[in-house]
């Protein structure tokens, strides 16, 4: 591994550094998730913070109960999902320039934060904690009530090295829940989360693209399916995707374009037109609000990771790396502490559902989820 074929994108101080971390990944065996990485790849941002991407667009989560029929609201579930991927998996990087590795939540980190009000469309509001330390699991929940709109999912990752590029199976799934307008009645949609690819290793610039398929079922009889493609070496453009709606097997409509870019419909759109636009990835994104730091609780995320998080922003990777030390040696010292007294950790705002009923209805309804999967509920209020 010289210096001018690895790490090419990587400050020339930082090079060997580089080149010694590749080699520790290429050479390791089982998960990628509890390898320490070097601070100067790290991101100031813990993975406890993501399901945030989930609510940037506000408007279109609160928009997906307005659909006149079930395929409608299809059609605006989907629009939302692919609206989510972009600030997920690509923006979040750009003043970087390449992917960075999310801090790894502590057991019971959580971060709390919301989208106001505008335009009468109602609050949104997200909670998450980090559930479980081995293997790491977030869950979250997201809910604007006056729209009658819910989201509750947890998320996992399992990271694995082959060639010059980290697979990243996503484990885990949403639930997105719709309260009918004028009706008891509400519909449920699964959704199944993408598989990852990081490539760009070798030069030193990280990115991210979406491989594989995912699905959103709903308890109506619809089915999104989505395929993931990217850049090839020599041919296909970056982050692309094709996505069918249909049910028993008959195509309703096709949507085929990139998910940080231009999509349209292919052919007829939900509005009667021909090869409508169907999201534009450059319609701004509305990023959440949370509490100032010095008002957050001792397990709000920001809090947690505040000097880490200055440490790796100003360059200062030596602070970055002794405060993240402090952390992950004084979360060794409490688990020994709590299994002495056998008093295990308890969770705050989520309960554990083992074989969650509702994924098993709708992922049933379709080939190529499990039959069975655990899940987190969020507490119900106190009040």
């Amino acid at each position: 591994m010289g210096e001018e074929e690895v790490g090419g994108a990587v400050p020339k101080e930082q090079r060997q550094g580089w080149g010694q971390f590749l080699k520790s990944i290429a050479s390791f065996s089982g998960d990628l998730s509890s390898l320490t990485a070097p601070s100067f790849i790290l991101s100031p941002v813990s993975l406890v913070e993501f399901p945030a991407y989930w609510g940037e667009h506000p408007d279109e989560f609160a928009k997906i109960s307005t659909g006149k029929d079930e395929v409608e609201r299809m059609n605006l579930v989907l629009k939302w999902f692919i609206s989510t991927l972009k600030g997920q998996f690509t923006a979040r990087n750009i003043s970087s320039g390449s992917e960075k590795k999310p801090l790894n939540p502590i057991l019971g980190e959580i971060f709390l934060g919301k989208w106001p009000d505008q335009n009468g469309r109602g609050e949104t509001v997200l909670t998450a904690e980090q559930v479980s330390h081995h293997p790491p699991i977030t869950a979250y929940h997201i809910e604007n009530k006056k729209a009658g709109v819910t989201l509750e999912g947890h998320n996992a990752q399992k990271t694995s090295f082959s060639g010059r590029t980290i697979q990243v199976k996503q484990v885990g799934h949403a639930i997105l829940r719709i309260k009918l307008p004028s009706s008891d009645k509400e519909e449920l949609y699964l959704i199944t989360l993408p598989n990852l690819l990081i490539e760009g290793l070798w030069y030193g610039s990280p990115y991210v693209e979406l491989t594989s398929s995912s699905y959103i079922q709903s308890t109506t009889g619809l089915l999104t399916t989505l395929n993931y493609a990217g850049k090839g070496y020599f041919s296909g453009k970056a982050h692309s995707f094709k996505a069918t709606i249909g049910a028993g097997g008959n195509t309703l409509y096709s949507i085929e374009g990139e998910w940080a870019g231009v999509s349209k419909y292919k052919g007829k759109s939900i509005s009667g037109g021909s090869n409508d636009v169907f999201w534009d990835a450059s319609t701004e994104r509305e990023e959440v609000s949370v509490e100032d730091v010095e008002k957050q609780g001792d397990m709000e995320s920001r809090k947690v990771w505040k000097t880490v998080a200055n440490g790796i922003r100003t360059g200062d990777f030596d602070t970055a790396s002794k405060d993240k030390a402090r952390i992950e040696n004084a979360q060794r010292q409490k688990r020994k502490d709590e299994a002495a007294a056998n008093t295990p950790h308890q969770l705050e705002h989520f309960v554990h559902i083992e074989n969650d009923q509702e994924y098993s209805q709708l992922a049933s309804m379709f080939k190529g989820q499990p039959a069975t999967e655990d899940g987190y509920r969020k507490k119900p209020r106190v009040h």
